[in-house]
């Protein structure tokens, strides 16, 4: 019989899954597998587990948790000869990678998708010692996703960031870095980067429109140093898809990304603090093997024909 372990975060969100537990696993025993499950008790705990079911050579992970859950597993797993398939049950507040594979937010469909057995292998990235399946970036506002208090994002949600966004926009300022793509090089001021795997960004499906997670390229967007007037106006574009045609914006694709400021600069890692920079964001091509949705494979067509 096929094995599965859940590992999953029961803080994350509002705390929903953990009264879905036990359905998910009634669910998974049904479709074939003999299903235990692990809850994440802290920081790095979902890697530990993830090392667990490698090592016990478990056929499937699911993933029950936001982008940081998934990033730690992810982490005890990539480095592994033999490594599971992956499920995702999207429960954190903006669950930007479950959103890029149009996994819904019900659990009931979720486990849908995992249980339908539609699979795909994707990219994911490495910089200096981590890894990441979505975003890796840095600047200032990067780093408002691990700068909200936990218990803001379970009580507001996603507008938790939108809120802490609108309080550090007067405070943004240009770092100064050089940054390498493949054989081309950038050098001067900036007020962010973002290193994308994946199109959904912070909750936004358009900053990087054109993204595959199978393709070995990431997207880069390079926002280069603007007033606060210019940035509004560019965030608003981005809203639309349409800030990659603006000056101040930088948009093209890579597979291998140095990153070397000349002042601090902190790495955004799937949401979470990833050290300080310089790096190298590394593209892993088709390196996991993902349960993904049948509109995740239209959109994906979708924007190859593009």
């Amino acid at each position: 019989m096929k094995r599965a372990r859940i590992i999953y975060n029961p803080t994350s969100g509002r705390e929903h899954f953990k009264k879905e537990i036990a359905t998910v696993l009634d669910r998974l025993e049904q479709a074939g597998y003999e299903t235990s499950a692990h809850a994440t008790k802290g920081a790095g705990d979902a890697t530990k587990a993830a090392e667990i079911a490698v090592e016990r050579k478990y056929d499937l992970i699911v993933i029950a948790g936001g982008d940081g859950t998934i990033n730690e597993v992810i982490a005890g797993v990539a480095e592994a000869d033999y490594r599971p398939k992956i499920g995702i049950i999207p429960a954190g507040t903006t669950n930007d990678f479950a959103r890029a594979l149009s996994i819904p937010r019900e659990v009931d469909k979720a486990v849908d998708i995992i249980v339908k057995g539609l699979k795909k292998k994707l990219d994911i990235g490495k910089v200096n010692d981590h890894y990441f399946v979505n975003i890796a970036g840095g600047g200032d506002l990067t780093e408002l996703t691990y700068d909200v208090p936990i218990k803001m994002k379970a009580t507001l949600g996603q507008l938790a960031y939108y809120l802490k966004g609108i309080e550090m926009l007067p405070s943004l300022k240009p770092v100064s870095a050089k940054i390498e793509y493949d054989d081309r090089v950038f050098e001067g001021e900036i007020m962010l980067f973002l290193v994308a795997n994946t199109n959904s960004v912070g909750g936004f499906e358009k900053i990087a429109p054109n993204a595959l997670i199978d393709d070995g390229y990431f997207d880069l967007v390079i926002l280069k140093k603007i007033n606060l007037a210019e940035f509004l106006r560019i965030a608003t574009a981005a809203l639309r898809g349409t800030h990659t045609e603006d000056e101040n914006i930088i948009y093209t694709q890579a597979k291998r990304i140095k990153v070397t400021p000349k002042e601090k600069m902190l790495l955004n890692i799937d949401g979470e603090y990833g050290g300080e920079l310089p790096g190298e964001i590394v593209n892993l091509k088709q390196h996991l093997t993902f349960f993904v949705s049948e509109q995740f494979i239209d959109k994906e067509a979708s924007i190859r024909d593009d």
